[in-house]
């Protein structure tokens, strides 16, 4: 059962813990009269750049208490540079609708940019040129029967895409339905647009923008939403653990580097 946030309320809340953990928050733009925001944590010398997002859509709250958490936690490490946008859409989540105010997907809108939402988030992500070494958006499903994930990155599946799933199975079930979202689904692992050629495709979802001017790897990772809302909490939180800590983890090929 999904739970609706005030927005106003989450958003302060926030913007006090994430100045307390040492983040600069900015507000990047506004819509219906709420705040687009962003928190960044931007070390000289960062050992990688992490993207995080949430609320792209109203009715899917469990990816920004994730994030919240988290901040609240303290475990952001202060050795990355980390890129966080707690709610995409204020106005939806006010009205715990999908859709924003207007009745725009903003996860449709990153080709033809109809909604105030989206111009400014793109504005924001392309100022001084942003790019990421990996790129977090944290969904929920009301059709799905377990945690799934996309990923976005060129060529050959990465390994902790595997590792992501068998994390979270620890907390909530796996989607291992063959299709998923109309898409071929191998035990809750989709890419669905792996290699595929953007400017044939009407509809651009936040990764697949992201993946084409942003970052060579992008995840989203979809709670169901059916199960209790800690639940999904967890799993998120999990989810970005797991992803960060793979990331940060030597790489075999690194020990032969000169």
């Amino acid at each position: 059962m999904s739970t609706r946030l005030e927005p106003k309320t989450f958003l302060r809340h926030f913007v006090n813990t994430a100045d307390a953990a040492g983040f600069h928050v900015l507000e990047y733009g506004e819509a219906g009269g709420l705040p687009l925001l962003a928190a960044d944590l931007s070390p000289k010398l960062p050992r990688m750049s992490v993207y995080l997002s949430a609320g792209i859509h109203g009715d899917e709250p469990a990816g920004s208490l994730a994030l919240l958490t988290l901040m609240a936690q303290g475990w952001f490490d202060r050795e990355i540079a980390w890129h966080i946008l707690p709610m995409l859409n204020p106005g939806g989540m006010a009205a715990g609708t999908r859709n924003s105010p207007d009745g725009i997907d903003l996860n449709r809108d990153y080709r033809d940019n109809h909604a105030a939402e989206t111009v400014a988030h793109k504005a924001w992500l392309r100022h001084a040129g942003r790019v990421y070494d990996a790129a977090l958006s944290l969904h929920e499903d009301w059709e799905a029967s377990g945690f799934y994930l996309y990923e976005m990155r060129n060529g050959e599946p990465a390994a902790l895409g595997w590792s992501i799933l068998q994390s979270v199975e620890a907390v909530m079930p796996i989607d291992r339905s063959p299709e998923i979202d109309g898409f071929p689904a191998v035990n809750g692992f989709l890419r669905p647009h792996a290699n595929s050629s953007f400017e044939t495709m009407h509809e651009w979802p936040e990764q697949l923008f992201l993946h084409r001017d942003h970052t060579a790897l992008s995840y989203t990772f979809e709670t169901p939403s059916s199960l209790p809302l800690e639940t999904r909490v967890l799993a998120q939180i999990i989810a970005i653990k797991t992803t960060v800590n793979l990331l940060l983890a030597p790489r075999v090929e690194d020990a032969f580097e000169i």
